[in-house]
């Protein structure tokens, strides 16, 4: 790190000499980030030689360890090799790029789709890309940090509503410019209170005020709507959404992110977003593992059914036990327990009792209301589920936070 002595004020590096927080907290042996995985089975995990049950994971379908898709990858590294070594543009594409736009186009009932390196670049340079000076982009304030570096770095005005605040979004609408372009961007599922945006409501106010409606799937696809088809999906009205982003790191088992719609706008973010031309294009391994993924998703339906109980069954447990978990609506479940240190604690007592949660602080989350991120597999079993439930109940009596009735000890 070099001189770690205290830089002068005018030290661009003076705000990283500064910066104590993690230290404190690994001083305290609290610290619950960058934890590295010994080993993995997909729900058990092993870190520092202690086995624990993952509950903290994106890996939705369970299809990160699954032997066909590993077996998918390790054909792809024998035939096209570990990398493309260029852009899409230019030398980076592979027919199995095409194979998977094509069939996640046809998926997602949608024209056209262009693929991304991360889902994260997904979101920023397609927005950046589509909106322009003189357009205005509606965000929620919700939305994934992708999303709103995407807004930051396009030449649109954003005007960003309270969450699912569908009141204020249209009062946003009405003050609008009418001959401005118009575009609002929302997760589908939100990633920290896995509340579902409010779709049917969305819809109509794009059609009533002539704006566009960006869907981010990243925490949908795969995991809720009829065959995991979506948020959208959900209330029957995918043909109704402009465009809809997702990525591959979650329920597809690998990395990666795309964006369908109409084949004339898909064109030409391939042709003119920085981050699809300027980045390296997918691996061969990570496109044949996402192509496998999407055939067990289709031919396995049970996975996404299976996912739906398991959340209905947590968030009703959780809830009945006494725990504050907002409203979510899918297999992310927040485990809301308010002061950050008390929250550091919770986490580590739960991973000691042998279960692996995320812990989130501001500005994650509101001050004040830290939380354990849970989420949950197709993989997940039965036994699993009323380990992490009862190691939940433990640490939450043990911490004040519940009673032996299941209500709020708040």
């Amino acid at each position: 790190m070099g001189d770690s002595k205290k830089a002068a004020t005018n030290d661009i590096f003076s705000k990283a000499y500064n910066f104590t927080k993690a230290d404190e907290v690994k001083a305290m042996g609290l610290y619950p980030y960058f934890k590295p995985l010994e080993a993995t089975d997909g729900t058990i995990v092993e870190i520092e030689g202690h086995e624990v049950i993952m509950a903290g994971s994106n890996n939705y379908l369970g299809l990160t360890n699954d032997q066909r898709t590993i077996k998918a990858a390790q054909d792809a590294l024998t035939k096209y090799g570990t990398g493309c070594t260029g852009s899409r543009y230019l030398n980076g594409t592979l027919d199995i790029h095409l194979e998977l736009e094509e069939k996640l186009a046809k998926f997602l009932g949608k024209e056209s789709c262009v693929l991304f390196s991360t889902g994260y670049q997904t979101n920023e340079g397609s927005i950046q890309t589509i909106a322009a000076r003189n357009d205005l982009i509606f965000s929620d304030r919700d939305n994934h940090a992708c999303i709103v570096v995407g807004t930051l770095v396009s030449n649109a005005k954003t005007i960003r509503y309270q969450h699912n605040d569908m009141d204020q979004l249209r009062k946003m609408l009405e003050k609008a410019d009418p001959a401005a372009g118009k575009i609002i961007i929302t997760d589908g599922v939100f990633s920290m209170s896995g509340t579902l945006a409010k779709i049917p409501e969305l819809v109509a106010l794009a059609k009533e005020f002539d704006a566009r409606l960006y869907l981010d799937d990243a925490h949908a696809v795969g995991v809720i709507g009829d065959g995991g088809r979506g948020s959208a999906s959900v209330f029957g009205l995918t043909d109704q959404v402009d465009l809809i982003s997702g990525t591959f790191s979650k329920s597809f088992a690998s990395l990666g992110g795309f964006l369908v719609g109409e084949r004339p706008v898909i064109e030409f973010i391939r042709h003119h977003s920085p981050a699809h031309i300027f980045s390296a294009s997918m691996p061969p391994a990570n496109v044949a593992t996402v192509l496998k993924a999407l055939e067990i998703l289709q031919e396995e339906p049970w996975r996404v059914k299976r996912l739906e109980e398991i959340s209905l069954y947590m968030r009703t447990e959780l809830n009945n036990l006494g725990f504050n978990v907002w409203t979510s609506e899918s297999p992310i479940i927040p485990v809301v327990i308010g002061d950050m240190m008390k929250c550091f604690q919770f986490w580590k007592d739960l991973f000691e009792e042998g279960v692996y949660t995320n812990a989130v602080i501001p500005p994650a989350v509101p001050q004040g209301q830290s939380l354990l991120r849970t989420s949950y597999m197709a993989s997940h079993t039965d036994d699993h589920l009323n380990q992490i439930l009862e190691a939940f109940r433990k640490i939450g009596l043990k911490h004040g936070l519940i009673d032996n009735n299941g209500h709020s000890a708040e």
